[in-house]
């Protein structure tokens, strides 16, 4: 991301997109750009970094505040995407998993990166979505301020309310730097969320048949 638009910060809202062409639907589901003055943010950037006692007049720091006012727009900005789905003609009835997921996100509390790695999964019902997909939605609602808990079950709860599955599972793995380069600074720490709903909730098997396809057992 480049440019001044990248200073803008991001809010995301689903929107529906247009009608679903035969066998496929579509949600749109858009990043879209506030009404924020880029100049107001590099400033208040600066003066952020001045106000803590940090030399802008160094060799290499003066263009500092711009490159911390595109890096913060980027965090918080996910690309538009169009999650489709497809009618489940074959009837496929087990599991459907992305393993690996990349997550970036940023803690709310304290604005500093947590990264790591998501697991997503569901028992298709009547409609599947396309695998790309899953790894683009975890982006989506990862590409803000966040806390790791409500990101695992916006993720699950989308998925449940789009596609009417027998069964979600959401598993999220990761290292939070406002608990390893401050506060605890416990270096090699990991956070662990899973969600589950519908049968893989329910039913012991389904949840283990899960779990250990995620690789937790």
């Amino acid at each position: 991301m480049t440019g001044p638009g990248a200073t803008e910060c991001a809010i995301t809202e689903l929107r529906t997109a247009g009608a679903p062409s035969a066998g496929t639907a579509g949600r749109s589901l858009s990043a879209v750009q506030a009404a924020k003055d880029p100049g107001r943010v590099v400033t208040a950037a600066r003066d952020f970094l001045t106000e803590l006692g940090v030399d802008l007049t160094r060799d290499g720091m003066a263009d500092t505040p711009a490159r911390m006012a595109r890096a913060y727009a980027e965090l918080f900005t996910a690309r538009p995407f169009t999650a489709t789905t497809f009618a489940n003609d074959a009837d496929y009835d087990e599991l459907v998993i992305a393993r690996r997921i990349p997550v970036v996100s940023v803690c709310e509390h304290h604005l500093l990166p947590f990264t790591g790695t998501a697991t997503v999964g569901y028992l298709p019902s009547r409609r599947l979505l396309g695998l790309s997909k899953l790894a683009r939605l975890v982006e989506h609602f990862a590409r803000r301020p966040q806390v790791q808990e409500r990101l695992t079950r916006q993720i699950a709860h989308w998925l449940t309310e789009e596609l009417a599955p027998r069964g979600v599972g959401v598993l999220i793995h990761a290292e939070h730097t406002c608990m390893t380069l401050r506060g605890a600074q416990a270096v090699g720490s990991s956070t662990v969320t899973s969600t589950l709903l519908g049968l893989l909730r329910q039913d012991p098997a389904a949840r283990a048949e899960f779990f250990t396809l995620a690789g937790m057992q």
